[in-house]
């Protein structure tokens, strides 16, 4: 599975060939630093990574008077690795929402109907989970376990609660279209 900052350059990159300073541009543009703050030197070390690794492909331009520049493609290669690490991030659930953040900037990767069908399994998952920490909670309540402990427990199926609706959301936005 990708790193957020590597699946965040495959998607850019899956969506029009750029060259490093065009995606912290498009990165200010996306506002993604209130969320998910990348450093442009993090941007260069994930391109080199990524070239290195045959996910992206690197062809060096030159444009009238300015320097060098080198464009970034999508490989084949990379294509498989953002979809794998596209659909994990869709079809689990972690506290760092961040995960599943990034992989919903680029649901339209795949086509419309497996858009649906990958985020209605995502609230299968979260309804199990919900479920399960709201069981737990109730079998919790006249034990010795800390009040401190449940609260954070629920704090999570909240966490998830709100996953779970952010992904309803989504559902109801592709079905309208």
């Amino acid at each position: 599975m990708l790193s957020k900052s590597a699946t965040m350059m495959l998607g850019l990159i899956n969506r029009q060939p750029l060259n490093a300073y065009e995606i912290i541009k498009v990165l200010e543009c996306m506002n993604v630093k209130w969320w998910y703050d990348i450093a442009n030197s993090t941007i260069y070390a994930t391109l080199r990574t990524l070239d290195n690794k045959g996910l992206i492909v690197g062809v060096s331009e030159k444009n009238g008077n300015m320097p060098y520049r080198t464009v970034y493609s999508i490989s084949d290669k990379g294509k498989m690795e953002l979809k794998n690490t596209l659909t994990k991030s869709i079809l689990s659930f972690d506290f760092d929402t961040n995960l599943f953040s990034i992989a919903a900037f680029f649901l339209d990767f795949f086509e419309l109907d497996e858009q649906i069908s990958l985020l209605k399994q995502r609230n299968i998952i979260l309804t199990k989970y919900i479920t399960g920490i709201e069981n737990w909670i109730l079998h919790q309540k006249d034990s010795t376990v800390p009040f401190s402990h449940i609260v954070i427990v629920e704090r999570m199926a909240d966490l998830a609660k709100t996953e779970l609706s952010g992904t309803n959301k989504l559902i109801e936005i592709l079905q309208t279209n």
